[in-house]
């Protein structure tokens, strides 16, 4: 009964190394961050329970990401693919702006970058991995039918030979490179969708100050200075509602309007889908301190933001990246509130 015991730990063990690389692919697959996770926690249950019939003809790891793809692929028949508003409307001038919130289970959701990017020690490797979780690239990789998003995953992110994903998935390899052919014809189509930040890893002198020119402006509500780190074409996002704005005028006059609460909020920073974001909490006039508002992601190109988006669904997003769901205010501010 010990041995046995024993055994069974080493394996909870062995599979457990597995969850980071697990939750990545999933969460590629599905677009979706829970959606992840109870893909993985589901694979790992699986693998421990038919542990006794692993034969060992391929690697744990082989064996895992097979029961870890049907499992995404079960749940990807009911046809759901995952967007950002972009992707399902035209943008709304300011002067119509209005806040119509759409399902959970229609927005691609943000990610920690610790829940789904493994340490590796290749800097070219792990700088693949983090442009395969941008948010410009998942939306792409939602146009694919699920079996082809599968063979683009495997084959272009992780570096699987085809020959081993046409094992995986009980195919031939002249299908599996049929389908990696057809899967880079889509992504090509949606080339400005796919393209994403040019962001260094890490981010380099330029792209730092940057940001912490972006974090004063928008700390201290500066539209100037807001204004002249935002690119022309900037875009800005707030699922769950459908609305997207174009145009640093737009975003500034939103922010200004409808968006006036935030004035006075508190940016802490967050590693999301393999950009730079913040936490965004914005003064609570009931509790005294901050409540949570936001997790922000953004785009950066050319010296500039492209994009920030504003995830709001703060019950579910603060507890996943492990932050506080309220902030004390300072002294020198709980004086100044006086």
């Amino acid at each position: 009964m010990t041995d046995g015991t024993a055994t069974m730990d080493d394996l909870d063990v062995r599979l457990e190394r597995h969850r980071v690389e697990l939750t990545g692919y999933c969460y590629r697959m599905l677009g979706s961050s829970f959606e992840a996770e109870d893909a993985v926690q589901d694979t790992l249950v699986r693998a421990w329970r038919s542990y006794d019939k692993f034969e060992g003809r391929s690697s744990l790891r082989s064996w895992l990401y097979r029961i870890a793809t049907n499992v995404c692929l079960d749940m990807l028949t009911a046809g759901n693919k995952r967007a950002r508003p972009m992707d399902l409307s035209e943008s709304t001038p300011l002067a119509r702006a209005a806040l119509s919130p759409r399902p959970d289970n229609t927005w691609l959701e943000p990610m920690p970058d610790t829940r789904v990017l493994p340490t590796v020690e290749d800097p070219a490797e792990a700088a693949v991995a983090k442009e395969s979780v941008r948010l410009a690239f998942m939306a792409a990789l939602q146009q694919l039918p699920p079996k082809q998003r599968a063979v683009l995953i495997l084959r272009e992110v992780l570096a699987w030979k085809a020959s081993e994903v046409a094992e995986l998935l009980g195919t031939s390899v002249a299908s599996v490179n049929s389908a990696l052919q057809r899967a880079r014809a889509t992504l090509a189509e949606q080339q400005d969708k796919a393209a994403g930040a040019a962001v260094s890893n890490p981010l380099d002198e330029e792209q730092q100050k940057l940001l912490e020119r972006y974090v004063a402006a928008f700390e201290g509500y500066d539209m100037t200075a807001l204004t002249a780190l935002l690119h022309e074409d900037a875009v800005m996002t707030m699922p769950p509602f459908d609305l997207w704005l174009t145009g640093h005028d737009d975003i500034t006059g939103f922010m200004t309007t409808l968006g006036s609460a935030c004035a006075g909020s508190r940016l802490l920073p967050v590693q999301v889908n393999g950009l730079p974001g913040f936490a965004q909490y914005k003064p609570d006039p009931e509790a005294g301190g901050f409540a949570p508002w936001a997790i922000q992601v953004l785009e950066i190109s050319d010296g500039r933001l492209t994009g920030f988006h504003f995830f709001l669904d703060t019950k579910r997003w603060f507890p996943l990246f492990g932050l506080p769901l309220h902030l004390e205010a300072e002294p020198d501010q709980v004086e100044q509130g006086k």
